[in-house]
């Protein structure tokens, strides 16, 4: 569980950085449950966004993500979503 004060910094690091994943019509699958992990293993913080053309909504699938990545929340803004997990093998994130 991060601190507010943590959160604060991974909300600043995230600002630069564009979305590296979407949600699209097909939804939350198996195969965008792969790719986040990698990206969440090389990145450690990730921006996905949710398509208009997604069956799904974001509060929906949020708690979803969070518990099957292993992942802190860090800000939710429209349609956008950031989301941090350290890296297992080269953490470069010091929060």
């Amino acid at each position: 569980m991060i601190t507010g004060k943590q959160r604060a910094k991974l909300k600043s690091i995230s600002h630069g950085i564009r979305p590296l994943i979407q949600v699209g019509k097909n939804g939350v699958n198996q195969g965008f449950l792969d790719q986040l992990d990698r990206l969440l293993e090389d990145h450690e913080i990730v921006k996905i966004v949710l398509l208009k053309n997604s069956p799904e909504e974001l509060d929906d699938i949020t708690p979803f993500i969070l518990k099957k990545m292993g992942a802190e929340f860090v800000q939710s803004i429209g349609n956008k979503l950031t989301i941090y997990r350290e890296s297992k093998e080269n953490p470069t994130i010091q929060i």
